[in-house]
């Protein structure tokens, strides 16, 4: 058992889970059914264990049941600290990556049981965040389901198997994604549950997600989330960003593994009235991401995609491809997928679409899985940084 680290996990998730015994009562703040958590290296994670106890217990303990990546888990009660005089227990609780484990909270007076409560699915493994705008969230042709069972998505308030569409997406879309098979990929290669919480938006410009107060020069396509001051100057009212770092806040201090940004359809061959250039967009790009981190207070992984696909008539942007891959180049990001090669073929409305077809969203979640599993191999071998 390990001291609780000082963050914001879960402070404002809604969702309890009660158990009742002899009138007493527990209220589980943490694990909540299908939670990952993020491990801390290759064979290792801590799971937050976090309540209230109702009752006049003396002690509670907690044990944690199932089949580590290293084989099954020895399934000893580990005491956790509870303040009696408020009923509060909080610790963070040392887990093998694996699962989905089985975690019973007790409540013990003397050697009398006078409450528990057992959570069925709780994992140690990697989790994500997903942003950007259309092809980031709920847009595919055909909704998408795991073949493993073993993806979860995070809505903000809750968690549970991530079946399409996802929650917790700024759009309230709900159609198709590549959620299930980006998981399900990840899940075959590191035998650990797979965490997601998806924030995009679509129809989206980079100018769209920039912190609240930030200039905007030109109005994008879509005009939402962009304001104007009382000069008369355009600026990003900062929805969307709020949005996304309240999910990243919700999810603590290397909570996740890293964000995955899919953008860039939306400023790729505008109308001149809408258009910016590729340097400025890049430009945007780099303070979303420098913001992001500041204000998380650590140095979040950020994988951006090459993506400035329309149609068969309008395939790519060079010049804005360009400036993705330089901020790959410059360190500032991580690459991410060449989505672009996903032609027509891939796409839906029988090819003449922006979106993806059924095929088109699992092959999107393999390219992204191979993009994630090139840096990850080396981040959990020691190799690289993360």
């Amino acid at each position: 058992m390990t001291r609780t680290r000082v963050s914001g996990i879960l402070l404002l998730v809604f969702v309890l889970c009660t158990a009742r015994l002899d009138g007493q009562t527990i209220t589980l703040l943490s694990p909540l059914d299908y939670q990952v958590f993020q491990r801390q290296s290759r064979e290792m994670g801590t799971i937050l264990v976090r309540g209230h106890a109702s009752t006049s217990a003396s002690r509670v303990r907690v044990c944690v049941k199932g089949r580590s990546i290293s084989g099954p888990l020895s399934g000893r009660w580990t005491e956790l600290p509870l303040d009696r005089s408020t009923g509060e227990f909080n610790a963070s609780v040392d887990v093998a990556a694996g699962g989905f484990y089985s975690v019973e909270v007790q409540l013990r007076h003397g050697r009398h049981l006078v409450g528990n409560v057992t959570i069925p699915h709780v994992g140690v493994g990697e989790v994500f965040v997903i942003s950007g705008q259309s092809n980031s969230t709920n847009y595919g042709e055909a909704l998408q389901t795991t073949e493993t069972g073993m993806v979860a998505t995070f809505s903000g308030e809750s968690w549970r198997i991530a079946n399409d569409p996802q929650p917790g997406t700024q759009d309230d879309s709900k159609k198709g994604s590549f959620i299930p098979s980006f998981g399900d990929a990840l899940y075959r290669r590191y035998q650990v549950p797979i965490g997601v919480a998806s924030v995009g938006h679509g129809s989206t410009s980079v100018r769209q997600w920039l912190p609240a107060g930030e200039p905007i020069e030109v109005m994008p396509t879509m005009t939402r989330y962009v304001t104007r001051t009382s000069d008369g100057v355009l600026v990003s009212d900062g929805t969307l960003f709020n949005g996304m770092m309240h999910r990243i806040e919700q999810l603590g201090p290397h909570g996740f593994r890293a964000v995955l940004w899919h953008q860039g359809e939306s400023d790729s061959h505008q109308p001149a009235e809408h258009e910016i250039a590729p340097a400025e967009y890049g430009r945007m790009l780099e303070s979303i991401i420098l913001s992001v981190r500041k204000k998380a207070g650590w140095d979040i992984p950020w994988f951006v995609a090459e993506v400035s696909y329309h149609n068969p008539e309008d395939p790519s942007n060079p010049g804005l491809r360009e400036v993705q891959q330089g901020l790959w180049k410059s360190d500032l990001a991580l690459q991410g997928p060449d989505t672009d090669t996903l032609t027509a073929q891939y796409r839906q409305n029988n090819g003449k679409g922006t979106h993806f077809s059924g095929a088109g969203l699992q092959a999107h979640g393999l390219l992204w899985a191979k993009s994630v599993e090139a840096w990850l191999d080396g981040v959990i071998s020691g190799r690289e940084h993360h």
